[in-house]
């Protein structure tokens, strides 16, 4: 047995739609097809991965989280454009942190809390 590879992460949202204008919309991610399921939500294509938005309740605290992602679980993934993304982030009133370590990267939340690190390649 071995582990070959990262298939997709998942990641709780409170309102799909809204979701999707920040993943979609904001960040450029494609949809992927996605199967019936019991509930709402999206598949979105990252890279050869796949991020899969599950919109039900939400088992953790949304609120009280670290202000700086770089502390608190998150997804990171690496993008090309990081100035332009700060500033569309900066647009819509999304804060940011720069990363601790002297990376071109940066760290911000999704509308429902979670966490994301982005990365400059």
């Amino acid at each position: 047995m071995q582990i070959v590879a990262l298939h997709h992460v998942s990641l709780i949202v409170a309102d799909t739609a809204r979701a999707l204008d920040f993943y979609h919309g904001l960040l450029g991610l494609p949809l992927a097809e996605r199967p019936e399921l019991n509930f709402p939500g999206a598949w979105l294509v990252l890279g050869e991965q796949q991020i899969h938005l599950l919109e039900l309740a939400n088992p953790d605290p949304v609120t009280g989280r670290p202000e700086h992602g770089g502390r608190d679980r998150h997804l990171a993934v690496a993008i090309t454009g990081l100035d332009e993304l700060m500033v569309r982030l900066e647009q819509r009133g999304i804060p940011y942190t720069r990363s601790r370590s002297g990376r071109a990267a940066i760290f911000c939340r999704d509308p429902d809390g979670n966490g994301l690190e982005l990365i400059a390649t």
